[in-house]
Protein backbone atom coordinates (compact mmCIF):
# COMPACT_ATOMS: atom_id res chain seq x y z
CA UNK A 1 0.00 0.00 0.00
CA UNK A 2 1.48 3.45 -1.61
CA UNK A 3 1.69 6.20 1.73
CA UNK A 4 2.10 10.13 2.05
CA UNK A 5 5.39 11.36 1.75
CA UNK A 6 5.95 14.50 2.43
CA UNK A 7 4.24 17.92 3.53
CA UNK A 8 5.03 20.79 1.23
CA UNK A 9 3.10 23.04 1.81
CA UNK A 10 0.88 25.30 4.55
CA UNK A 11 -0.27 28.44 4.29
CA UNK A 12 -1.85 29.85 7.21
CA UNK A 13 -4.25 33.15 7.06
CA UNK A 14 -6.06 34.56 9.95
CA UNK A 15 -8.93 37.12 9.72
CA UNK A 16 -10.00 38.33 13.26
CA UNK A 17 -13.16 40.53 13.42
CA UNK A 18 -15.14 41.32 16.25
CA UNK A 19 -19.35 40.59 15.98
CA UNK A 20 -21.95 40.25 18.24
CA UNK A 21 -22.79 36.83 19.55
CA UNK A 22 -26.06 37.43 21.27
CA UNK A 23 -27.77 38.89 24.50
CA UNK A 24 -25.77 37.25 27.75
CA UNK A 25 -23.05 35.69 25.56
CA UNK A 26 -21.24 39.24 24.36
CA UNK A 27 -18.43 39.99 21.43
CA UNK A 28 -17.47 36.81 19.68
CA UNK A 29 -13.97 36.84 17.35
CA UNK A 30 -13.76 34.71 14.25
CA UNK A 31 -10.89 33.81 11.88
CA UNK A 32 -9.62 31.05 9.26
CA UNK A 33 -6.88 28.67 8.46
CA UNK A 34 -5.71 26.63 5.22
CA UNK A 35 -2.94 23.49 4.70
CA UNK A 36 -1.97 21.75 1.90
CA UNK A 37 -0.56 18.30 1.42
CA UNK A 38 1.05 16.69 -1.27
CA UNK A 39 -0.10 13.05 -1.12
CA UNK A 40 0.81 9.49 -2.71
CA UNK A 41 -1.39 6.15 -3.07
CA UNK A 42 -3.92 5.19 -0.51
CA UNK A 43 -5.20 8.20 1.98
CA UNK A 44 -6.69 7.73 5.35
CA UNK A 45 -8.12 11.28 6.54
CA UNK A 46 -8.96 11.52 10.42
CA UNK A 47 -11.47 14.47 11.07
CA UNK A 48 -12.86 14.80 14.93
CA UNK A 49 -14.67 18.32 15.50
CA UNK A 50 -16.70 19.47 18.75
CA UNK A 51 -19.11 22.00 17.19
CA UNK A 52 -19.34 22.59 13.42
CA UNK A 53 -20.14 21.56 9.74
CA UNK A 54 -17.70 18.77 8.37
CA UNK A 55 -17.27 18.40 4.72
CA UNK A 56 -15.36 15.90 2.58
CA UNK A 57 -15.35 15.86 -1.46
CA UNK A 58 -12.84 14.11 -3.90
CA UNK A 59 -9.79 16.82 -5.25
CA UNK A 60 -9.01 17.43 -8.71
CA UNK A 61 -5.48 17.43 -8.26
CA UNK A 62 -4.50 15.03 -6.20
CA UNK A 63 -3.53 16.81 -2.74
CA UNK A 64 -5.31 17.52 0.53
CA UNK A 65 -6.54 20.77 0.65
CA UNK A 66 -8.14 21.83 4.28
CA UNK A 67 -9.91 24.98 4.82
CA UNK A 68 -11.59 26.20 8.07
CA UNK A 69 -13.68 29.02 9.32
CA UNK A 70 -13.08 29.36 13.32
CA UNK A 71 -15.76 31.38 15.90
CA UNK A 72 -14.48 31.35 19.04
CA UNK A 73 -17.58 32.48 21.23
CA UNK A 74 -17.55 35.26 24.01
CA UNK A 75 -18.57 33.54 26.94
CA UNK A 76 -17.79 34.43 30.40
CA UNK A 77 -14.56 36.18 31.40
CA UNK A 78 -13.04 33.82 28.50
CA UNK A 79 -11.01 35.97 25.87
CA UNK A 80 -12.28 34.89 22.14
CA UNK A 81 -9.56 36.60 21.09
CA UNK A 82 -7.07 35.07 22.61
CA UNK A 83 -9.07 31.52 22.15
CA UNK A 84 -9.20 32.36 18.61
CA UNK A 85 -5.32 33.25 18.40
CA UNK A 86 -4.58 29.47 20.24
CA UNK A 87 -6.51 27.48 17.97
CA UNK A 88 -5.36 29.40 14.36
CA UNK A 89 -1.71 28.91 15.79
CA UNK A 90 -1.83 25.11 16.70
CA UNK A 91 -5.31 24.10 14.82
CA UNK A 92 -4.32 20.23 15.27
CA UNK A 93 -3.54 19.18 11.78
CA UNK A 94 -1.21 16.84 11.42
CA UNK A 95 0.73 14.26 9.04
CA UNK A 96 2.08 10.95 10.14
CA UNK A 97 2.86 8.35 7.54
CA UNK A 98 0.08 7.48 5.54
CA UNK A 99 -2.62 9.06 7.90
CA UNK A 100 -3.79 12.95 8.28
CA UNK A 101 -5.30 13.85 10.89
CA UNK A 102 -7.85 17.18 11.32
CA UNK A 103 -8.96 18.49 15.06
CA UNK A 104 -7.32 16.10 17.16
CA UNK A 105 -7.08 18.03 20.26
CA UNK A 106 -10.42 20.45 19.49
CA UNK A 107 -12.52 18.41 21.17
CA UNK A 108 -11.20 19.41 24.85
CA UNK A 109 -11.39 22.72 23.85
CA UNK A 110 -14.37 24.74 24.88
CA UNK A 111 -16.84 27.68 22.84
CA UNK A 112 -15.22 26.93 20.11
CA UNK A 113 -16.81 26.08 16.33
CA UNK A 114 -14.87 25.26 13.58
CA UNK A 115 -16.50 24.72 9.85
CA UNK A 116 -14.36 22.45 7.51
CA UNK A 117 -14.24 22.29 3.86
CA UNK A 118 -11.55 19.20 3.15
CA UNK A 119 -10.76 17.48 -0.44
CA UNK A 120 -9.08 14.62 -0.87
CA UNK A 121 -7.79 12.33 -3.42
CA UNK A 122 -10.47 9.96 -4.79
CA UNK A 123 -8.31 6.95 -3.36
CA UNK A 124 -8.91 8.43 0.36
CA UNK A 125 -10.11 6.09 3.18
CA UNK A 126 -12.28 8.60 5.61
CA UNK A 127 -13.39 8.20 9.11
CA UNK A 128 -15.26 11.61 10.70
CA UNK A 129 -16.43 12.50 14.35
CA UNK A 130 -18.66 14.99 15.14
CA UNK A 131 -19.83 16.00 18.15
CA UNK A 132 -22.32 18.72 17.00
CA UNK A 133 -22.70 19.51 13.22
CA UNK A 134 -23.61 18.08 9.97
CA UNK A 135 -21.54 16.24 7.44
CA UNK A 136 -21.25 15.69 3.97
CA UNK A 137 -18.86 13.33 2.20
CA UNK A 138 -18.47 12.39 -1.33
CA UNK A 139 -16.68 11.06 -3.79
CA UNK A 140 -13.96 8.99 -2.27
CA UNK A 141 -13.54 5.04 -2.70
CA UNK A 142 -13.58 4.56 0.91
CA UNK A 143 -14.31 3.08 3.06
CA UNK A 144 -15.94 5.29 5.22
CA UNK A 145 -16.98 5.57 9.00
CA UNK A 146 -18.61 8.74 9.46
CA UNK A 147 -20.17 8.97 13.23
CA UNK A 148 -22.05 12.47 15.31
CA UNK A 149 -23.91 12.96 18.32
CA UNK A 150 -26.02 15.71 17.36
CA UNK A 151 -26.31 16.42 13.51
CA UNK A 152 -27.30 14.84 10.27
CA UNK A 153 -24.28 12.94 7.92
CA UNK A 154 -25.05 12.53 4.35
CA UNK A 155 -22.27 9.91 2.60
CA UNK A 156 -22.65 10.07 -1.92
CA UNK A 157 -20.79 8.01 -4.64
CA UNK A 158 -18.60 6.21 -2.09
CA UNK A 159 -17.11 2.64 -3.45
CA UNK A 160 -16.57 1.31 -0.37
CA UNK A 161 -18.39 0.12 2.92
CA UNK A 162 -20.24 2.90 3.95
CA UNK A 163 -20.86 2.94 8.01
CA UNK A 164 -23.04 6.14 9.19
CA UNK A 165 -24.30 6.60 13.11
CA UNK A 166 -25.47 9.39 14.80
CA UNK A 167 -27.86 9.91 18.05
CA UNK A 168 -29.67 13.02 16.88
CA UNK A 169 -29.92 13.32 12.79
CA UNK A 170 -31.12 11.99 9.82
CA UNK A 171 -28.77 9.49 7.54
CA UNK A 172 -28.61 9.58 4.38
CA UNK A 173 -26.68 7.22 1.64
CA UNK A 174 -26.81 7.19 -1.84
CA UNK A 175 -25.00 5.54 -4.89
CA UNK A 176 -22.57 3.47 -2.30
CA UNK A 177 -20.59 0.67 -4.41
CA UNK A 178 -20.72 -1.66 -1.39
CA UNK A 179 -22.80 -2.10 2.09
CA UNK A 180 -24.45 0.20 3.86
CA UNK A 181 -24.82 0.29 7.56
CA UNK A 182 -27.09 3.25 9.21
CA UNK A 183 -27.65 3.95 12.66
CA UNK A 184 -30.11 6.57 14.25
CA UNK A 185 -31.44 6.95 17.71
CA UNK A 186 -33.66 9.97 16.61
CA UNK A 187 -33.95 10.32 13.17
CA UNK A 188 -34.78 8.78 9.56
CA UNK A 189 -32.57 6.72 7.31
CA UNK A 190 -32.52 7.21 3.13
CA UNK A 191 -30.39 4.59 1.53
CA UNK A 192 -30.39 4.50 -2.94
CA UNK A 193 -28.81 3.08 -4.93
CA UNK A 194 -26.31 0.52 -2.40
CA UNK A 195 -24.60 -2.32 -4.58
CA UNK A 196 -24.14 -4.73 -1.32
CA UNK A 197 -26.28 -5.46 1.68
CA UNK A 198 -28.23 -2.41 3.34
CA UNK A 199 -28.94 -2.37 7.47
CA UNK A 200 -30.61 0.34 8.93
CA UNK A 201 -31.92 0.98 12.35
CA UNK A 202 -33.74 3.45 14.06
CA UNK A 203 -35.39 4.07 17.67
CA UNK A 204 -37.54 7.38 16.06
CA UNK A 205 -37.69 7.96 12.60
CA UNK A 206 -38.99 6.37 9.11
CA UNK A 207 -36.79 3.95 6.97
CA UNK A 208 -36.31 4.72 3.02
CA UNK A 209 -34.29 1.53 0.93
CA UNK A 210 -34.26 2.21 -3.34
CA UNK A 211 -32.45 -0.12 -5.67
CA UNK A 212 -30.61 -2.47 -3.08
CA UNK A 213 -28.28 -4.33 -4.64
CA UNK A 214 -28.05 -7.20 -2.05
CA UNK A 215 -29.83 -8.25 0.83
CA UNK A 216 -31.29 -5.38 3.45
CA UNK A 217 -32.13 -5.15 7.38
CA UNK A 218 -34.75 -2.15 8.32
CA UNK A 219 -35.12 -1.86 11.98
CA UNK A 220 -37.73 1.20 13.41
CA UNK A 221 -39.39 0.89 16.41
CA UNK A 222 -41.51 4.03 15.58
CA UNK A 223 -41.69 5.20 11.82
CA UNK A 224 -42.68 3.56 8.47
CA UNK A 225 -40.52 1.31 6.95
CA UNK A 226 -39.77 1.18 2.77
CA UNK A 227 -38.05 -0.68 0.54
CA UNK A 228 -38.32 -0.63 -3.23
CA UNK A 229 -36.98 -2.98 -5.58
CA UNK A 230 -35.68 -5.59 -4.02
CA UNK A 231 -34.48 -8.83 -5.32
CA UNK A 232 -32.73 -10.55 -2.36
CA UNK A 233 -33.44 -11.84 1.53
CA UNK A 234 -35.16 -8.61 2.80
CA UNK A 235 -36.14 -8.06 6.69
CA UNK A 236 -38.20 -5.37 7.87
CA UNK A 237 -39.45 -5.27 11.67
CA UNK A 238 -41.11 -2.80 13.23
CA UNK A 239 -43.05 -1.25 16.29
CA UNK A 240 -45.22 1.21 15.41
CA UNK A 241 -45.48 2.13 11.53
CA UNK A 242 -46.66 0.70 7.77
CA UNK A 243 -44.35 -1.34 6.08
CA UNK A 244 -43.99 -1.38 2.31
CA UNK A 245 -41.75 -3.81 0.28
CA UNK A 246 -41.74 -4.25 -3.69
CA UNK A 247 -40.04 -5.73 -5.45
CA UNK A 248 -39.33 -10.11 -6.10
CA UNK A 249 -37.97 -12.49 -3.91
CA UNK A 250 -36.45 -14.96 -6.35
CA UNK A 251 -36.15 -18.37 -6.42
CA UNK A 252 -34.56 -18.65 -2.82
CA UNK A 253 -35.01 -15.20 -1.12
CA UNK A 254 -36.30 -15.00 2.40
CA UNK A 255 -39.05 -11.82 3.18
CA UNK A 256 -39.46 -11.43 6.79
CA UNK A 257 -41.78 -8.86 7.72
CA UNK A 258 -43.51 -7.91 10.85
CA UNK A 259 -44.85 -4.79 12.92
CA UNK A 260 -47.05 -4.81 16.03
CA UNK A 261 -49.07 -1.37 14.68
CA UNK A 262 -49.37 -0.71 11.11
CA UNK A 263 -50.61 -1.79 7.27
CA UNK A 264 -48.33 -3.89 5.81
CA UNK A 265 -48.26 -4.07 2.33
CA UNK A 266 -46.14 -5.96 -0.67
CA UNK A 267 -46.51 -5.59 -4.01
CA UNK A 268 -44.55 -8.33 -6.36
CA UNK A 269 -44.92 -8.50 -10.37
CA UNK A 270 -46.93 -10.82 -12.21
CA UNK A 271 -44.32 -13.96 -13.04
CA UNK A 272 -42.90 -13.63 -9.25
CA UNK A 273 -42.83 -17.13 -7.66
CA UNK A 274 -43.05 -17.89 -3.69
CA UNK A 275 -44.77 -19.44 -0.84
CA UNK A 276 -46.78 -16.67 1.32
CA UNK A 277 -47.36 -17.07 4.96
CA UNK A 278 -49.67 -14.28 6.90
CA UNK A 279 -51.61 -13.24 9.97
CA UNK A 280 -52.45 -10.76 11.76
CA UNK A 281 -54.43 -10.24 14.85
CA UNK A 282 -56.60 -7.67 14.12
CA UNK A 283 -56.65 -6.90 10.93
CA UNK A 284 -57.56 -7.77 7.12
CA UNK A 285 -55.61 -10.28 4.79
CA UNK A 286 -56.37 -9.05 0.87
CA UNK A 287 -54.64 -9.90 -2.04
CA UNK A 288 -55.01 -8.25 -5.50
CA UNK A 289 -53.24 -11.03 -7.46
CA UNK A 290 -53.71 -14.66 -8.11
CA UNK A 291 -52.77 -17.19 -5.05
CA UNK A 292 -53.08 -20.80 -4.21
CA UNK A 293 -54.35 -21.00 -1.03
CA UNK A 294 -53.42 -23.73 1.31
CA UNK A 295 -54.60 -23.01 4.45
CA UNK A 296 -56.83 -19.90 5.63
CA UNK A 297 -58.25 -18.92 9.14
CA UNK A 298 -60.03 -15.78 10.31
CA UNK A 299 -56.99 -14.27 10.52
CA UNK A 300 -54.19 -16.37 9.01
CA UNK A 301 -53.33 -17.16 5.77
CA UNK A 302 -50.83 -20.06 4.02
CA UNK A 303 -50.71 -19.54 0.00
CA UNK A 304 -48.54 -19.93 -2.94
CA UNK A 305 -47.76 -17.56 -5.77
CA UNK A 306 -47.15 -18.96 -9.05
CA UNK A 307 -44.77 -22.45 -8.82
CA UNK A 308 -43.29 -21.96 -5.32
CA UNK A 309 -39.83 -20.45 -5.01
CA UNK A 310 -38.87 -17.71 -2.27
CA UNK A 311 -40.55 -17.52 1.12
CA UNK A 312 -42.30 -14.89 2.52
CA UNK A 313 -43.55 -14.54 5.94
CA UNK A 314 -46.16 -11.62 7.24
CA UNK A 315 -47.07 -11.01 10.75
CA UNK A 316 -48.87 -8.00 12.28
CA UNK A 317 -50.99 -7.78 15.59
CA UNK A 318 -52.72 -4.80 14.42
CA UNK A 319 -53.06 -3.71 11.04
CA UNK A 320 -53.99 -4.75 7.43
CA UNK A 321 -52.16 -7.49 5.33
CA UNK A 322 -51.64 -6.37 1.35
CA UNK A 323 -50.19 -7.92 -1.29
CA UNK A 324 -50.71 -6.73 -4.82
CA UNK A 325 -49.23 -6.49 -8.20
CA UNK A 326 -46.07 -4.08 -9.46
CA UNK A 327 -47.55 -1.03 -10.46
Amino acid sequence: MSVLHRFVAAAFVVGVSMAPMGCGVGMGATGEFDRSFDVSGHTRLEVSNSSGDVEITGSQDGKVHVHADVKAHGIGFDDPKQRLADTLSNPGVEQKGDTIRIGKHLSSMRNITVTYRIEVPHDTEVNSTVMSGAQTIRGIRGPLTAQGASGGIRAEKVERDTRLTTASGSLEAKDIGDDVRATSASGGITVNNAKGEVRANTMSGGIEVRSPGGRVEANSASGSIEITGATADAKAHGLSGAITLQGDPGEHGYWDLKTASGKVRMEVPGNANFRFSAESTSGEIRTDIPIVIEEQGKHSLRAHVGNEGGRVEVRTISGEIQIGGTK
